[in-house]
């Protein structure tokens, strides 16, 4: 595509108009109770699918009269945009009075003319009660796919927790003020490399396409992969589905550095964040499970049967949504300071579930991608991002181009 093409592409992509459409906020667990599977209702749009998505974690201290400029990049195309702001570590109500959707020119500057106001319920404002979600209004008009799209918050009365994503592995921006309507650059001064308050994006793309959510923690998260170049395995996942002949094209990328299966720590659980971060976001026919390493290196007393007794939870529970599970083997990590021969005879054991159970749907065996052909305990050095458990740029689109695209899609 040339220049001129694509600046015209990105300039049509989101000449967005609010629609009077009403979203009410859905529950979610608050922070005081941790320990409990957090329940957020369902997006009710059965058109809707998500495009862009990133866990929830408590993020340090709201800041009263702040404006986050956010950059995430889009999956699957469609129109249609909502997106979901979350409270749902907050221990007081939430106000945002000014939200705005737009396409990145370059920082924290927009394509001219891309910038458009987003509502809710029809009001420019919404509050959010602890331990709430809320979707924004759907804004008619294109959403490309593989786009950078912005969107810039406001909050007015922010205090107590704040809700985000630590780790985006993207540069956005902040300001004091709310600058949220403006396209320039000029008030953006400040640069952060978490996520806040977004915790995802849906479009509504044709008939028939679906989405992945790879459920997982740093590896996933994107650890050790370049910044602001999408190079996670799920985005180059996403670029391979763009280019496939198949049904799901959406990916949503739900890994929390430091995540583990079975014990809150690093974000909640995948146990306790499966219904927000996963089973209830729109469009999803998979989960991707790739998830141990952290419950498995911490020495903590997991067995084997501890972690085969969490994956079958996360199975039935995704099958009862009528979500496919694919499973991924937990790749080598000797060398990192935690391993010792015990950790590895437990990988050993929990990977050989994953393999030969035959209780996923599919299964990728990453292990076997990642690691050395002359230690299989080992990351293959051409794939490691230099701490021995982390893979690289190169690691990550191996990973991706090992997943069985077929199997993101069951039909289940």
């Amino acid at each position: 595509m040339s220049a001129g093409r694509a600046r015209l592409r990105r300039t049509a992509a989101l000449l967005l108009l609010a629609a009077a459409f009403q979203a009410g906020p859905a529950h979610a667990q608050p922070q005081a109770q941790p320990h409990t599977q957090t329940q957020v209702k369902a997006l009710n749009d059965s058109k809707g699918v998500i495009t862009w998505g990133a866990s929830a974690d408590h993020l340090g201290d709201g800041v009263a009269d702040r404006s986050y400029r956010l950059i995430v990049h889009t999956s699957v195309a469609g129109t249609d945009l909502r997106i979901r702001l979350s409270n749902a570590f907050g221990d007081r109500p939430l106000t945002f009075d000014d939200v705005y959707a737009g396409v990145q020119q370059s920082g924290a500057a927009l394509v001219p003319g891309s910038n458009r106001r987003l509502t809710f319920g029809g009001a420019k404002s919404v509050t959010i009660p602890a331990g709430e979600v809320v979707y924004s209004d759907p804004l008619s008009g294109k959403v490309p796919a593989a786009t950078n799209l912005v969107v810039s918050i406001h909050t007015p009365d922010a205090a107590g927790p704040a809700t985000g994503h630590g780790m985006a592995m993207q540069t956005s921006y902040a300001t004091q003020g709310d600058h949220t309507g403006e396209e320039g650059a000029t008030a953006w001064t400040d640069t952060t490399g978490s996520w806040y308050y977004l915790d995802a994006v849906s479009v509504r793309p044709k008939a028939g396409i679906g989405a992945v959510v790879t459920l997982g923690d740093s590896i996933t998260d994107g650890w050790a992969s370049t910044s602001d170049l999408n190079r996670r395995w799920p985005d180059y996942l996403a670029r391979r589905l763009q280019r496939a002949d198949t049904a799901v094209k959406g990916v949503a990328n739900e890994g929390i550095s430091g995540n583990k299966v079975l014990a809150d720590g690093a974000g909640q659980s995948a146990l306790n964040r499966l219904q927000r971060d996963v089973l209830s976001q729109p469009g999803v026919r998979t989960v991707f499970l790739f998830e141990g390493v952290n419950d498995i290196k911490a020495h903590s007393g997991v067995t084997a049967q501890d972690m085969i007794a969490g994956y079958r939870e996360i199975i039935e529970r995704a099958h009862a949504a009528g979500k496919c599970v694919v499973g991924a083997t937990v790749g080598p990590f000797k060398g990192w300071s935690e391993w010792d021969p015990a950790a590895e005879a437990l990988r050993q054991d929990v990977n050989q579930f994953i393999r030969d159970s035959g209780e996923f749907d599919a299964v990728t065996d990453f292990d076997h991608i990642l690691r050395s052909p002359y230690d299989h305990e080992r990351i293959l050095p051409f794939f490691d991002g230099g701490d021995h458990l982390h893979p690289n740029d190169k690691g990550m689109a191996a990973m991706a181009d090992a997943v069985d695209l077929k199997s993101l899609d069951c039909g289940k």
